[in-house]
């Protein structure tokens, strides 16, 4: 008889002497939702990091102290700007003005950073440059992660993960793994994320891929407004309206809204066709 998926899950052994990737891929499951484990925040702070996420998908330009006030004030949550400030920090978000970002960058000698290439610039081809950005994902007692890739171009999603933190090492996974099924690009554009300024991720880039980096201004997350686009999408039409309970069924939901984003979701800016429509043609062009 069939296992379900939390009875796979349960069998995962973080001291077996298979390694938890193998141990997902002969179970049939993700290691997302091995890996995922609710964080330590109390139901406020869920709630909270929830409506914040919403607002700022609405009005990114809204920063800490605006925010507190709009929570206080209109939402009659008796909260203060310090714990406003963490929960910024937890969730990776900053207003698009001048001010610290979500994306707070590294700062010394192990972080770079680059010029925004993009500006004036005629996207005319899939693969002429790729953007990738890291958001919230509520899930039902906690948090995760979510990184995505996209073809400018076309608006095709290359490449995409879920994890319980925002490290480089699991952006530069991301990556690799995108460029392994479908080429590298010329440019790829980023915040200036401490995840993306790292010299492990940067020298991945520029270095090994021969990519030129692209990185959006300092609080300016609307450089990045395809990407930004992206994020109200997924929220608004998967992650509110199918809130998931555990890391397993995230990424399940996850994967099946991709797919439809991908090859159902039609565009205006494409003419009314799906992203990979376009982002085949071209490739068939291409060669």
């Amino acid at each position: 008889m069939s296992k379900s998926k939390k009875e796979r899950k349960a069998l995962v052994k973080r001291d077996s002497r298979l390694s938890v990737v193998r141990q997902c891929e002969l179970l049939d499951i993700h290691r997302s939702g091995v890996y995922y484990e609710p964080k330590g925040e109390t139901a406020l702070n869920l709630e909270l990091m929830r409506i914040i996420d919403e607002k700022n998908l609405l009005h990114p330009w809204l920063g800490v102290p605006r925010i507190t006030t709009w929570l206080r004030k209109d939402m009659g949550y008796k909260v203060n700007k310090k714990r406003i400030e963490r929960l910024f920090r937890l969730m990776g978000l900053s207003a698009t003005g001048p001010n610290p970002n979500t994306s707070k960058r590294g700062k010394g000698e192990l972080h770079r950073i680059y010029k925004y290439l993009l500006k004036n610039l005629d996207i005319e081809r899939c693969g002429q440059v790729w953007a990738t950005d890291i958001t919230y994902i509520p899930v039902r007692g906690g948090y995760l992660y979510l990184c995505a890739i996209i073809d400018l171009y076309s608006r095709y999603v290359v490449g995409w993960s879920l994890s319980n933190t925002m490290t480089s090492e699991w952006c530069r996974k991301t990556l690799d793994t995108a460029i392994g099924e479908h080429g590298a690009p010329e440019i790829l554009n980023t915040d200036q994320g401490s995840q993306f300024t790292s010299i492990g991720f940067t020298d991945y880039v520029t270095k090994e891929k021969e990519i030129r980096l692209s990185m959006d201004g300092k609080g300016r997350c609307l450089d990045n407004i395809f990407v930004e686009r992206l994020w109200r999408s997924v929220k608004y039409e998967h992650v509110y309206l199918f809130p998931a309970d555990d890391g397993l069924e995230c990424y399940r939901g996850l994967e099946e809204y991709f797919e439809y984003y991908n090859n159902e979701r039609r565009h205006q800016s494409l003419g009314d066709e799906a992203p990979s429509t376009v982002y085949e043609q071209r490739k068939s062009k291409a060669a």
